[in-house]
């Protein structure tokens, strides 16, 4: 056989693989979606109606339905999401929604995701455990699940069909869950109210850290950030503790009456420390405001131990 002919069938050979690998993935999307326990938390309402079948999507094919948006999804375990596409007509001027469930396996990742996309200056309403409306936009939570509903050409009754839309599916999940209970650690004073956000790993840059909580803050002018990383147990975070420790062994550490005193090329002044399985510390402190870093690094402690 000539060269040319050989790769000629090597190259339909391929693409004879790839047509049935694709196919095959297509077909196990297109069955999987009835089967899966998302597409019962797809709500119907009034005139509405699937204007195609709902598609479901895993981890090893997300990028096909959000590419480039795909990765950050699944630092934060993301399980399966389920897409359904509504209409009111059959005219191509008639409204439309789109109805995206997230899966994310549990409430601290649903939150992770969510606080990920969300700007403190949102319209946040009262949807699941917490939502927030933009112009032909809702997105909120609701235990493991991360909802976004996106309205075209709904006009002045979007918001409206939006929110009947969400509280059918928040009705829909059995187990509605909360927000994660380490955000009522976070004091009050001086708090950028939905500022805080759930970092799965790699908290602060480094892969042993993980679980890390973060709320932002801005008290006479400064603006720092207080954290809370949570240990599977009290060995877990001394581990990280120590680990953290290691990494900064080079700079200048000071040891503390409640914990220890980092200085830092990007957070400047570091005020952590450990209670029981809880990593807590206040970044972002400026040499003159030191004794902000003491105050919020002791009522993080007294929180935590309440």
């Amino acid at each position: 056989m000539k060269n040319g002919m050989i790769k000629k069938y090597v190259s339909f050979c391929l693409f004879f693989i790839l047509f049935v690998s694709v196919s095959h993935v297509t077909a196990v999307m297109t069955e999987n979606a009835e089967d899966s326990s998302l597409h019962s938390l797809l709500p119907k309402l009034n005139n509405w109606k699937f204007s195609e079948e709902p598609q479901n999507y895993i981890p090893g094919n997300l990028y096909e339905y959000i590419n480039g948006a795909a990765e950050i999804y699944l630092a934060y375990d993301f399980k399966e999401l389920i897409v359904g596409q509504y209409e009111t007509g059959k005219t191509t001027d008639e409204a439309s929604l789109g109805v995206e469930i997230y899966d994310m396996g549990s409430e601290k990742n649903s939150f992770g995701i969510y606080s990920a996309e969300r700007f403190s200056e949102s319209y946040f309403i009262p949807m699941g455990n917490q939502g927030y409306l933009e112009e032909g936009t809702l997105n909120y939570i609701v235990g493991k699940y991360y909802i976004k509903l996106l309205c075209f050409d709904c006009g002045e009754e979007s918001d409206e069909v939006l929110k009947s839309f969400s509280s059918k599916i928040v009705e829909r999940v059995k187990e509605k869950g909360q927000l994660p209970v380490v955000l009522n650690h976070f004091p009050k004073e001086g708090l950028v109210q939905n500022s805080e956000k759930f970092i799965l790993r790699n908290f602060l840059g480094y892969n042993f850290l993980h679980d890390g909580f973060v709320a932002s803050y801005k008290l006479q002018g400064q603006e720092f950030d207080c954290f809370i990383i949570e240990g599977k147990n009290g060995e877990d975070a001394q581990l990280m503790l120590k680990q953290y420790l290691e990494k900064k062994r080079n700079g200048d550490i000071k040891e503390t009456l409640t914990g220890y005193l980092l200085k830092d090329r990007y957070y400047h002044n570091i005020f952590l420390a450990r209670n029981d399985n809880f990593i807590c510390g206040v970044m972002k402190i400026k040499d003159d405001f030191q004794e902000m870093g003491k105050k919020y690094l002791s009522t993080l402690l007294e929180s935590l131990n309440e």
